[in-house]
Order: structure tokens, then C-alpha cells, then sequence
């Protein structure tokens, strides 16, 4: 038995990479593909369209953690940078848990910052330094908009049938959510205050 030998310039030509390759999207933005999960098509299109605004504005909120995270001053400052990188993490994780779901459903997750940014609901903020009572101000804003629109979406997908997105939407997203607003809201409570 024979062995054939391969010369170097072959073996390094296997070993290239095949970079800066094209090819047209296998799966367009805003159309599913059928997964053979026992939901109808109808109620994965609805869950698709609510869990992407769902998605772009918890990574917006996500961002708003780290950007106070990196930003936030003054006395509480110590407390405040762990609690508000604390909270980015478990926002993170929504995050990956919303567009898994998405994904499964047969759709596809929005994921790029240009797109999300077009999408959210939750107000811009600035790129300077805000104080630390704005800069909760605005959380408390932000979650305020995905719990009112989680709340709405958990109902559909229930009607709908979709009793896993569901699940997602109130066992993490909303008491997360809800759990964070409570950590956070604390943070501004003036307990110094006099009443006349």
C-alpha cells in the first residue's frame, strides 16, 4: 500500500481561511420560517413582532445599565457602579433568552445597534455624564415602558396559545424587570424629607 503525499503549497491552501466572503441573507428580517413546534403560524408571527420590540428595548435598557455604570458619581457612586453592572448582566440575559425565542419561533432577532436604536420605545439619552437622580429617573422610565409592553404581550401570546413565550415574558422579563425597579427606586427615595 501506497501512501500519496500532499505537498505544502496544497496543505496550506486547505489550511487558509476563506475570508471576507458574500452571499445573499439565507433569511430576510420580518419573515419566519415554519418550525415544527405545534404552534399555528399566525401566533409565531405575533410573538416574532412583539418579542423584537421587546428585545430592542431591553438591550436599550441593557446599554442604559452599562452607560451609568460607567458614569454615575458622587457619595453612592461605589454602590451604584456594582448594583447598575449587576442589573446590566441579568438584563443581558433577557436579552439572549428574548432573541432565543425569536429565533425559535422561526423568526429573526433584531441585533444590530443602528437597528435598535430605530426601534426602541425608550427615550435617547445623552452622551455626557448625568446626575445620579437622572440617571435613575431614566431607568426607572425605561423599565417602566418594557413592563407596560411585556404585560400587554404576555396577554396576547396567552390568547394566542403561545404559552412559551408567555412563560418568558412573565416569569423572567416581568419579574426581573419588576425586581430591578424596586432595587433602583430605593435609590431616590428622600427619606430626609419633612412633611409640613
Amino acid at each position: 500500500m501506497t501512501k500519496a503525499t500532499i505537498d505544502a503549497e496544497t496543505i496550506l491552501k486547505r489550511a487558509t481561511p476563506l475570508a471576507h466572503q458574500q452571499a445573499p441573507e439565507i433569511q430576510p428580517f420580518g419573515h419566519l420560517v415554519r418550525m415544527p413546534i405545534a404552534l399555528s403560524e399566525n401566533a409565531c408571527k405575533e410573538s416574532v413582532v412583539n418579542l423584537n420590540q421587546l428585545l430592542a428595548d431591553t438591550i436599550t435598557l441593557r446599554d442604559l445599565y452599562k452607560k451609568h455604570h460607567w458614569q454615575v458619581a458622587g457619595p453612592t457612586f461605589y454602590q451604584l457602579h456594582l448594583l447598575f453592572d449587576k442589573h446590566y448582566d441579568e438584563q443581558n440575559e433577557l436579552v439572549d433568552a428574548i432573541a432565543e425565542r425569536i429565533q425559535l419561533l422561526g423568526g429573526v432577532s433584531i441585533a444590530m445597534a443602528h437597528d435598535v436604536a430605530e426601534m426602541t420605545l425608550i427615550p435617547r439619552a445623552p452622551k455626557g455624564r448625568e446626575e445620579v437622580p437622572v440617571q435613575i429617573s431614566r431607568l426607572l422610565h425605561g423599565h417602566e415602558i418594557v413592563l407596560k409592553e411585556a404585560r400587554t404581550m404576555a396577554r396576547l401570546a396567552a390568547e394566542g396559545g403561545d404559552e412559551g413565550t408567555n412563560d418568558l415574558i412573565v416569569s423572567d422579563v416581568i419579574r426581573r424587570n419588576e425586581l430591578q425597579v424596586w432595587f433602583v427606586a430605593e435609590h431616590v427615595v428622600d427619606s430626609a424629607r419633612k412633611d409640613p
